[in-house]
Parts: C-alpha cells; sequence; structure tokens
C-alpha cells in the first residue's frame, strides 16, 4: 500500500531536496505539493503530512494535520520546547504522532549529542551558528535543540555560567548558553559549540558542505518513522541508537 504524503513548503529548498528523497523512497508518494500561503484543505486526502515551510506557516501546518488526525513530519525551525508543548495535548487526544527534526543532517545530529554529553563537564558554554542570508530566523532551530539539550543534560549542574548577558552583544540566551548567529552570503550551514573551564576549551564543530547530499540519509529515515510514530518525537537523534542519551 502506497502513502501519500502532503508536502508542505514542497517548492522552497529544503522542500525540494525532501521531495526528491520520496520520490525515491518506496511505498511512498507526493500526492500533493503546497506553497506557504496554500489553502491548508489540499491537506486532505493524505496519508502523512510533511512540513516544509516557515515559522510562521509551520504551526498552522500541525493544528490542520492533527484535526484531520494525520501524523507529521516538520523539518521548519521554530519549534522550541516551550512550543512544542503546546501541541502535546492536541496530539495525545487525537492519538496522532509529530517528528520534529530541526536538522536531517547525521552530523549535525551527532554533533548535537556529542555536545549534550559534554555539557555537564564545563561550566560555560556558547554557540555560534553561520547560515545564508536568506535564512528568516535565528537562533536556528539547531542551535534551539543544541541548547535544550545541553542544559538538559545539566540536572546537577545547573545553569551554565554566563557573564554579561545583559549586553546584547553578548547573543540571545538559550537555556541559559548565548547563542550568537550569522547570515552571510556563500554558507549553507555550521555550527560551532564552544564549552570553557579552567585552563581548557573544546569545540564541537559541523559544517553543512552540500544541504541535498547532508540531509537525504537523514530524510529517508524520518519519513518511515514519522508515518507510524505515536505521540512527540524530537530531533533525529531520537530515531539513530548514537549511545547517547537524547530527550524529546
Amino acid at each position: 500500500m502506497t502513502t501519500k504524503v502532503a508536502l508542505v513548503g514542497g517548492t522552497g529548498k529544503l522542500g525540494r531536496i525532501i521531495h526528491s528523497v520520496i520520490d525515491e523512497l518506496e511505498g511512498f508518494e507526493v500526492s500533493a505539493v503546497l506553497g506557504s500561503d496554500s489553502d491548508l484543505g489540499e491537506l486532505d486526502g493524505a496519508d502523512l503530512v510533511v512540513d516544509a515551510s516557515t515559522p510562521a506557516v509551520s504551526v498552522d501546518v500541525v493544528r490542520a494535520a492533527i484535526d484531520r488526525g494525520l501524523n507529521v513530519l516538520v523539518g521548519t525551525s521554530g519549534w522550541s520546547q516551550e512550543r512544542i508543548a503546546l501541541v502535546r495535548p492536541l496530539v495525545a487526544a487525537a492519538e496522532t504522532g509529530i517528528v520534529f527534526i530541526p536538522n536531517f543532517s547525521l552530523g549535525s545530529a551527532l554533533g548535537s549529542a556529542l555536545a549534550a554529553s559534554a555539557a555537564p563537564f564545563f561550566p560555560s558554554a556558547e554557540i555560534i551558528e553561520a547560515h545564508h542570508d536568506r535564512k528568516i530566523d535565528s537562533p536556528s532551530g539547531t542551535a534551539v535543540r543544541t541548547a535544550e539539550m545541553m542544559i538538559d543534560a545539566r540536572d546537577e549542574q545547573g545553569p551554565f555560567q554566563a557573564p554579561h548577558v545583559d549586553q546584547r552583544a553578548r547573543g540571545q540566551q538559550v537555556s541559559s548558553i548565548p547563542v550568537h548567529s550569522l547570515r552571510r552570503p556563500g554558507v549553507i550551514a555550521r555550527q560551532e559549540v564552544i564549552l570553557s573551564g579552567a585552563g581548557e576549551s573544546l569545540s564541537i564543530v559541523h559544517d553543512t558542505i552540500d544541504s541535498a547530499a547532508a540531509y537525504a540519509p537523514g530524510i529517508r529515515l524520518a519519513v518511515p518513522y514519522a508515518r507510524d510514530a505515536r505521540g512527540i518525537v524530537v530531533g533525529l537523534e531520537s530515531l539513530i541508537d548514537i549511545g547517547i542519551g537524547a530527550r524529546s
């Protein structure tokens, strides 16, 4: 039986990559391609919704899918733990599943998990993320997810030390970590997590060099997973066994 996929944001860069991967997946077909301003009634008849729209539209896409009893794979940025918490009761009541993937790159998922693993051992941390100048949101969803994972790993240690955060140049605090966002031409995506302690520092860097090649393996994992998911699942690291616990 073929799973019919409604792809929202299918004409954007990420949407086109997702579309090409789904075309190669056995048992799946893209039955509808919606733009960010499309009538969400076009979701009718789908078995699964994949959202690659914009942060402003994504919440409406998710709610419309839940109303129809459809599972959703969300690849759109902007879904912090606080925002996800707002749809948890709706998902539970509808007995559907939503999989939030801030970044489809396996390397990025590993980098975030490594940063979370190291977080309890350092009192200070900062994140510098860079994306192309057309990216709408900042901080990136990957940076937000990384910071949330890192603070979750510090149950005993508490928040990170972050001096002078009252100054705007110190970045935006996410889970007590200053995050600095660069938006410039010639960049696809780059994230550096810098953990510091007495007399030493540890940097964990991930570079996306070719987005189509980097995202395709994660998309191949996430689409079939999302079809059968129940409840809320967050992060590609939750779908793969990397030997480091991750909180959904």
